[in-house]
C-alpha cells in the first residue's frame, strides 16, 4: 500500500520491520550530518498510526535523533492477526521490544500516545534497560474511563455485525456533522477514512478490551527508575488533565501541559510538543541519566 500523498517527504523512508509478531510498518527519518543522538520511537494510540507523528519527525531528526514512528499490529499498514487476544498490552509491548532489538537493542527514547502509552509502559516493565526515557503523551495510569468508553461500547456491535465498512459508514455520518472534522483539509479527511478502512477489526476489538481493562501500574513504573515525562493537552478529553497531573506526581515525572491541544498534541500543537519533548530529552542527557539494568 502506498503512502498517502499527504505524507510525501523526501527525507522520510517507509519500511517494514520484520519482528516475531509480524511485519510492522514504520516511517524513519535520520538526522542530517554526523549528529546522532539516541533513537526516538513513536507509538500511536487506538485507531491511530505512524502518521499521527508526521509533524514531529523533522524537528526530532534535526535535533540529532534518528526517529521511527510505527503502526502497531493491526493498524493501517501493519497486518493484524485474527485473534483479538493478540492485542493485549503485553503482546504489543513485545512487538516494541522486538523493534528496539532491530534498532540495536537500545536504550531508546519512547513516546507512547494514549493507548500507545499503556503499551510502551508494558514494554518498559518487561525490559527497563531498553528505555532511555519514556514519554506518556495523553495517556493515563490505568484503563480508559469516561465518555470515550461509551463510544467503544457502540463500536463493538458494529464491528461484530458488519465489520469495518459499517464502522466507516457510521463514522462518515458523524463526521458530516462534526465541525472539527469538516475544518480539516480534504486530503487529511480522506487519509483518516482510508486508514480506518485499512484497520483490522480484530485489532480494534482486542485493543478496545486492553484499553478499558488495563490495571493501574504507576507504582511499578516509578520503581523501574527510568526518566519519565507526562505530557497532555490542556483540554484532553480522554484521561482528564487532572488525572494525568496526579499520575505525574505519583511517578515523580516531569509534567508538561500543551496549551491549545486536546487529546492529540503531536497533531494539534506539533511545535510546542516537539519543543517540550526535546527539552526533556536534553535535560535527561545533561543529567547523565542512565536506564537501569534489565530485571
Amino acid at each position: 500500500m502506498a503512502l498517502h500523498p499527504l505524507l510525501e517527504d523526501p527525507a522520510v523512508r517507509f519500511e517494514a520491520l520484520d519482528v516475531p509478531g509480524g511485519p510492522l510498518a514504520v516511517l524513519r527519518r535520520e538526522p542530517a550530518g554526523d549528529r546522532c543522538g539516541d533513537p526516538v520511537l513513536l507509538v500511536p494510540g487506538y485507531t491511530g498510526s505512524k502518521e499521527d507523528f508526521r509533524l514531529l519527525l523533522a524537528p526530532l531528526a534535526e535535533a540529532g535523533h534518528p526517529v521511527i514512528a510505527l503502526d502497531q499490529r493491526g493498524q493501517f499498514q501493519s497486518p493484524g492477526r485474527d485473534d483479538p487476544g493478540a492485542y493485549t498490552t503485553a503482546a504489543l509491548g513485545a512487538d516494541l521490544l522486538a523493534v528496539i532489538d532491530v534498532l540495536g537493542g537500545g536504550p531508546v527514547h519512547v513516546v507512547g500516545h494514549s493507548f500507545g502509552g499503556l503499551v510502551a509502559r508494558a514494554a518498559l516493565l518487561c525490559r527497563p534497560a531498553a528505555f532511555r526515557t519514556l514519554t506518556l503523551l495523553g495517556s493515563g495510569p490505568a484503563g480508559l474511563t469516561g465518555p470515550r468508553v461509551e463510544i467503544l461500547s457502540l463500536l463493538r456491535p458494529l464491528l461484530q455485525q458488519g465489520g469495518i465498512p459499517v464502522v466507516v459508514a457510521a463514522m462518515d455520518a458523524l463526521n458530516a456533522q462534526d465541525a472539527r472534522h469538516l475544518a480539516l483539509d480534504a486530503s487529511l479527511q480522506g487519509f483518516l477514512r482510508d486508514r480506518m478502512l485499512a484497520s483490522s477489526p480484530q485489532a480494534l476489538l482486542g485493543m478496545a478490551d486492553a484499553l478499558t481493562t488495563e490495571p493501574d501500574r504507576v507504582e511499578e513504573l516509578r520503581a523501574a527508575r527510568v526518566p519519565l515525562l507526562v505530557m497532555h493537552g490542556a483540554a484532553d478529553d480522554a484521561w482528564t488533565p487532572a488525572l494525568q497531573e496526579q499520575m505525574a506526581r505519583r511517578l515523580g515525572a516531569a509534567h508538561v501541559v500543551v496549551q491549545g491541544a486536546a487529546h492529540s498534541p503531536a497533531a494539534e500543537q506539533p511545535g510546542a510538543t516537539a519543543a517540550a519533548l526535546l527539552d526533556f530529552l536534553q535535560t535527561v542527557q545533561r543529567a547523565g541519566a542512565q536506564a537501569p539494568d534489565e530485571c
